[in-house]
């Protein structure tokens, strides 16, 4: 037998919609669209990309010639708007392709990775790109990492240890940062290095309010909770002032302010207690609950930390 004969031979075509399937990327997808309201650019690019991959793949298998794409992610838009939520998916997804080893998501920020003395922060940084090897590294508002008008900081060390693993990793660690669009578009102006690494730049919009409206009612009913229609009525209100209000977290604040709401119920119901309370009464959310909130007199509805 001759050496060549050794060698296996490569496929003559490739069936994408089966790979598609087999893989389990629509198994991701379709959980993203069932469980992610809204969305729809964000949910388009990452079909895209999906599709981007499974080609790469099949050109790999077919014994084209082939790079492994640049992965790394640039995630823009206000809080809570799900880049989070995104970015696991991204990573059960790259795994399921092959492009990283283990798919998970290691999410830190500036004070993960830069130390406050001489000294601390090569080691911070390299700890945190040790555990996220093999998956996805999300650093949430990145452009912390960069502060210019402070002459003794150490967030240039960080960027230039991250530079270096991203360019040489590629292979091993996608890389994700994420924060406000316009103070990240600052960032890559004074950080050419990142934007010539970042391939893929996806901005999350903020929810509209019929949006927040039914992921406020999931959110509910995933604690076996259910709103009035009155109190339905009153949590559209609600929304549509909380938006005009400082330090809206877009579904972030939603989940605050049921939070409170349900504070208010438990207290309702056991003022008015005076014998034996069913489910139905234990999982209602009224009208009172919600218009309490400050938001209806011109106040904030927010803790000390703020959403």
């Amino acid at each position: 037998m001759s050496l060549d004969a050794s060698i296996p031979t490569p496929p003559l075509s490739v069936d994408l919609r089966k790979d598609f399937e087999e893989s389990g990327v629509k198994d991701v997808l379709d959980e993203l669209d069932r469980t992610l309201i809204g969305l729809e650019p964000v949910k388009t690019r990452l079909r895209e990309t999906a599709a981007l991959l499974l080609v790469e793949r099949a050109r790999k298998t077919l014994g084209l010639n082939h790079d492994t794409p640049t992965l790394h992610m640039s995630f823009t838009g206000n809080p809570g708007t799900g880049k989070t939520t995104v970015a696991l998916r991204m990573a059960d997804l790259l795994h399921r392709l092959g492009y990283v080893r283990k798919g998970h998501l290691v999410t830190v920020t500036r004070d993960d990775l830069v130390g406050q003395y001489i000294g601390h922060t090569a080691p911070k940084t390299k700890e945190v790109l040790k555990k996220a090897m093999g998956g996805v590294l999300f650093i949430d508002e990145a452009y912390y990492l960069y502060r210019p008008e402070n002459e003794r900081d150490y967030g240039q060390e960080a960027i230039e240890i991250l530079l270096q693993v991203m360019e040489n990793n590629r292979d091993d660690l996608v890389v994700i940062l994420a924060g406000y669009a316009d103070r990240m578009d600052r960032f890559f102006e004074s950080n050419p290095g990142f934007r010539s690494r970042i391939a893929h730049h996806i901005d999350f919009p903020d929810y509209a309010d019929n949006e927040l409206l039914e992921i406020a009612e999931t959110m509910l009913g995933e604690q076996s909770y259910h709103l009035t229609p009155a109190a339905r009525s009153a949590l559209s209100d609600y929304i549509g002032l909380r938006r005009t209000q400082p330090h809206f977290a877009n579904a972030r604040s939603i989940r605050n302010a049921l939070d409170r709401a349900r504070l208010r119920q438990a207290n309702r119901l056991f003022r008015a207690a005076d014998g034996p309370l069913d489910a139905a009464a234990l999982s209602t959310i009224d009208e009172g609950d919600i218009r309490a909130s400050r938001v209806f007199d011109g106040g904030l509805d927010v803790d000390r930390k703020g959403a």
